[in-house]
């Protein structure tokens, strides 16, 4: 699950303007890999975007990649 934590911090680090403060946990539960992404409060509205469009665009991404295991895979923004 480490190259999925790489692939989000890949997805994200353009987009902020701190990029050596995003954190990502994952969390395991009997259904999903739960990804929690923090960054720094400024650049919080930059990762949401305008309406969620930018969030909700990288969860459709991070939700299609297929792993092998029949977990899903869940991104959370925290702030």
């Amino acid at each position: 699950m480490e190259k999925m934590e790489t692939f989000i911090h890949t997805l994200v680090s353009p987009l902020v303007s701190r990029p050596e403060d995003i954190s990502i946990q994952m969390e395991e539960t009997d259904e999903f890999y739960d990804y929690h992404l923090s960054v720094h409060p400024e650049d919080v509205g930059r990762v949401i975007g305008k309406k969620g469009r930018i969030a909700k665009a990288m969860r459709t991404i991070l939700y299609s990649i297929q792993i092998d295991a029949p977990k899903r895979v869940r991104l959370t923004i925290d702030d």
